[in-house]
């Protein structure tokens, strides 16, 4: 794969787009019919849950992609972490469910997360969000689309509060006037919180610490192909698929929007 000439990586790229819409569009599928049921659940770590649908899906998404790109690394969520990826040009990026919580809550907010990453970057991504019927597909330099339809992230450069979601002290630090603000209401899947500012929704998302590859990196080329950035707060891209796989804050806006935010943190930044 790395002598690969990038004519033949399009047309290998072409391919696995088809197959990642299909595969997701499956597993979405999958984990919609098991979603209000009664499912054994766990906790993974300190506090995080799964469920038998986290790894139902997990098993189909692996199956699938696997067998048809052997050669791609893998990291997931809910799969043992195979170092191999590392010296792979091509790994899939995959979180089955995103926001279990709100999953097992019986909310609609939760979605299927997949990219695949060159290198350190990703060059297709698809979100899928069974309950809403709503899917964000985005390829490298081909725009992003919601059911098919093109979509572009807000313009412009000041901030409606009520238009911005994510943890509310760090949204503060944006306020400068005093005064309480309300935000959007919280959205419990962190995927879905980027792909609304792709898709126009929000004016800007963030990602409190500690969110991972699995989390980001479909959102990330999502919000990126609708004419929207997705960084850290200092505006460096987040690159994909090293050995640690944990990120610190992030912020995803529309690209005017975008600079303004770097430029305010660059003056005031985070303790």
């Amino acid at each position: 794969m790395a002598d690969v000439d990038a004519h033949s990586l399009q047309t290998i790229l072409k391919r696995d787009a088809a197959l990642l819409q299909d595969t997701v569009r499956e597993a979405g599928a999958l984990a919609r019919s098991m979603f209000r049921t009664e499912l054994k659940t766990w906790t993974k770590g300190a506090s995080s849950p799964v469920s038998e649908a986290d790894i139902a899906v997990n098993d189909l998404l692996e199956a699938r992609l696997r067998s048809a790109t052997p050669d791609y690394g893998w990291l997931s969520e809910e799969s043992a972490d195979d170092s191999s990826r590392l010296s792979r040009r091509l790994t899939w990026i995959v979180d089955p469910i995103d926001g279990t919580r709100n999953y097992l809550g019986g909310h609609d907010e939760w979605c299927v997360s997949v990219a695949l990453v060159e290198d350190a970057a990703p060059v297709l991504a698809a979100v899928f969000a069974p309950a809403s019927d709503e899917f964000f597909f985005a390829a490298r330099g081909q725009g992003t689309t919601l059911n098919g339809q093109a979509v572009r992230a807000a313009g412009g450069s000041t901030l409606d509060f009520s238009r911005v979601a994510g943890p509310k002290p760090m949204v503060e630090r944006l306020h400068t006037s005093g005064g309480d603000i309300k935000l959007h209401p919280r959205i419990g899947s962190l995927a879905l919180r980027l792909c609304r500012v792709a898709d126009g929704v929000l004016d800007a998302a963030f990602a409190g610490g500690n969110s991972h590859d699995w989390d980001l990196a479909a959102a990330d080329l999502i919000v990126q192909e609708a004419d929207g950035r997705m960084s850290d707060l200092s505006g460096d891209p987040i690159l994909y698929n090293r050995r640690e796989v944990t990120h610190g804050v992030l912020v995803a806006a529309g690209r005017d929007r975008h600079a303004s935010i770097v430029a305010h943190f660059r003056d005031r930044p985070l303790p």
